[in-house]
């Protein structure tokens, strides 16, 4: 030690009262920078709303016409974003977006595929209608594409468009003996998403009721000579 310097002393006491205050110093920063963050984000967590479609069930089917004739129906196809989960809106034909907190609880393809189900038992144009599982059995097989299924918010107000296609294909020949697409629009009446989903569900009853009201009535009473030989 230099013969001039001394060494400065500081008592316990003030030295356990200085790191006090820095700790509640750095205590009451983080508390102020958490309150900040909360109150940025509303002060709350948001979760999703979720949403299905819901089809009334046909009534009990009458006694088949043709006792022997069996369909497939696979499940309906879709494009990609309608099998994200997110309900879709466009803006324009080219951009669509997606809600944030707004997504499907089902499937939409799969309640589209139930319900034509449903209605085709319903006609009694078949011995029996079945979700197709790839095994043999069926005279007919089914295959439809859920379209559209979109909110689109140009052209004047909102409205929603369901769009629908769909083909029956001969299992011993391979034939398509039937096709049909349709397209209906409906308008929503109030600027919210649970309002978009009604008017989703009423519109896509009306399009799957058109899709299968142009199949003929014998479509089902089998193999036709021609596709017989």
């Amino acid at each position: 030690m230099m013969p001039n310097q001394r060494m400065k002393c500081i008592p316990v006491t003030a030295r356990i009262a200085g790191g006090w205050r820095r700790k509640r110093t750095l205590t009451i920063v983080f508390c102020l920078t958490s309150v900040s963050i909360l109150a940025s984000c509303g002060g709350r967590v948001r979760y999703p709303n979720y949403y299905t479609l819901n089809l009334p069930a046909p009534p009990d089917p009458p006694p088949s016409e043709n006792p022997h004739v069996t369909l497939a129906i696979r499940e309906f196809s879709a494009p990609t974003y309608l099998r994200q989960g997110a309900i879709a809106y466009k803006t324009s034909p080219e951009q669509i977006g997606f809600y944030a907190y707004h997504r499907w609880a089902t499937d939409p393809r799969d309640i589209v595929t139930n319900s034509v189900i449903d209605r085709l038992r319903a006609s009694a144009g078949f011995a029996h209608v079945k979700a197709y599982d790839g095994r043999p059995g069926a005279s007919y097989v089914l295959s439809g594409r859920l379209e559209k299924l979109d909110e689109f918010d140009y052209d004047g107000g909102v409205k929603v468009e369901v769009a629908l296609s769909a083909q029956m294909t001969s299992i011993a020949t391979g034939a398509t003996v039937w096709s049909n697409s349709v397209s209906e629009v409906g308008d929503v009446n109030k600027r919210d998403v649970r309002a978009v989903v009604s008017e989703m569900n009423r519109t896509t009853e009306r399009a799957i009721s058109k899709l299968l009201s142009s199949m003929p009535t014998n479509v089902a009473a089998g193999p036709t000579a021609a596709e017989r030989n």
